[in-house]
């Protein structure tokens, strides 16, 4: 799971300046932050630089299920 739509709302910038910056389909930023679609590592890498922010912002930490 990912912070992504959160991040840019945060930030106010919008799903299109992102995929417009990362080369990729606003369908497929939109799947990324409906978290229907996970970004690989270096997508998320390349995000988080985009958006000047450290990776660990863009991911929620998992609970532990008991």
């Amino acid at each position: 799971m990912n912070r992504i739509k959160e991040v840019l709302e945060e930030k106010g910038i919008k799903q299109k300046w992102l995929a417009e910056q990362l080369g990729k389909s606003y369908n497929m930023i939109n799947s990324y932050a409906q978290n229907r679609r996970q970004p690989s590592l270096e997508g998320l890498y390349k995000i988080a630089e985009i958006l000047n922010v450290e990776v660990k912002e863009l991911l929620i930490e998992r609970m532990d299920l008991k």
